[in-house]
């Protein structure tokens, strides 16, 4: 147990898992470590009533263990919702690797992470997230079958991301839909947070739907070339959230929507692909609707990528798969 997570302990008066507010019930967390291939991962199964607990493997270099276990948590009861409100025959599951994506990242880890997920049997199925390409879940296919979004050429259905984008796209026209009387997203200024291979595809549709898109990302680089691509204006201030646009999108991590960011939003709707974005739900929502912002639940408009990783399970086709992605759009209208 790490430095911070004893003091976090003594600070919170709680068990290390149990006692968090984010285990909120989970059937079980499987903690895996391998000393040869330097493998530390978690893995969150919280619900499987509906069926097998299926979602994405995120690579994070967390700060320390305490992060790590909170994240896989609240990624994992996430995933319950997502897959519950879009009609899939999934329970929920989240898995997170901590480490450096960039540096750490070997097949050999992969594929002892692919181990430990087949002995699971079945009860989660995992896929690719932040920190993780589509090769790394065919790394992962080479030992266990309990694996999705692998390439097209292996039988899978690639990269999840162009669906999760299009979906948010859905969630967000829905949102101005219900706002301002219309689904044109033409002229309204939209601030991208987090230029991934999510929020690039984003901007796509954003861009050639006419809206004014500002992007910003930690990857000076990326945002260089994602602004130069699709004409987007660069974020240059101090307090994105602050800046005076009609609809805000994270998406790169969670929680960017709390005490110290939420009395500071500008924007009239708040819509993008991030999993997790109010750091409490209860509070912040309530705080949100005070403020008359309307908020597009995450889980339901970021569902695009699982939707499609679920299309390899029940053999969906790419029509099918774009038209319950397209659906989004009626869902998040009834919600509001």
């Amino acid at each position: 147990m790490t430095t911070e997570l004893l003091k976090a302990n003594e600070l919170h008066k709680v068990d290390p898992v149990f006692g968090q507010v984010s285990f909120d019930g989970h059937e079980q967390v499987v903690f895996c470590n391998d000393k040869d291939t330097g493998l530390k991962a978690i893995i969150g199964i919280h619900n499987t009533v509906l069926g097998p607990a299926l979602g994405g493997t995120r690579m994070w270099n967390y700060t320390n263990e305490w992060e790590a276990l909170n994240d896989v948590l609240r990624l994992s009861r996430g995933m319950t919702y997502k897959n519950s409100i879009s009609g899939l025959n999934l329970g929920g599951g989240k898995a997170v690797i901590i480490g450096d994506a960039k540096t750490q990242k070997t097949p050999e880890l992969m594929r002892r992470f692919g181990q430990f997920v087949d002995s699971l049997s079945g009860k989660y199925i995992t896929a690719e997230d932040v920190g993780m390409e589509t090769k790394d879940m065919d790394t992962v296919n080479e030992v266990t079958k309990y694996v999705a979004g692998i390439s097209v050429d292996r039988g899978g259905s690639g990269n999840p991301s162009p669906v999760t984008a299009y979906g948010v796209y859905m969630g967000m026209k829905a949102a101005a839909k219900y706002k301002y009387g219309s689904d044109s997203l033409e002229g309204k200024k939209v601030l991208v947070q987090g230029i991934g291979h999510v929020g690039e595809v984003l901007v796509q549709h954003l861009t050639e739907n006419g809206a004014l898109v500002t992007i910003t990302d930690i990857n000076e680089e990326r945002v260089n070339q994602v602004a130069t691509k699709y004409g987007a204006a660069i974020y240059s201030g101090d307090d994105l959230y602050s800046a005076a646009v009609d609809i805000y999108a994270p998406c790169a991590l969670g929680a960017t929507i709390n005490d110290a960011t939420i009395n500071n939003i500008k924007a009239s709707i708040i819509a993008g692909a991030a999993n997790n974005q109010l750091a409490n739900e209860a509070i912040h929502g309530k705080i949100l609707k005070e403020k008359g912002i309307l908020y597009a639940p995450d889980f339901l408009i970021n569902a695009g990528g699982v939707i499609n990783v679920y299309s390899e399970l029940v053999k969906w086709t790419n029509a099918q798969v774009m038209e319950k992605t397209e659906n989004i759009y009626n869902t998040a209208l009834e919600i509001f």
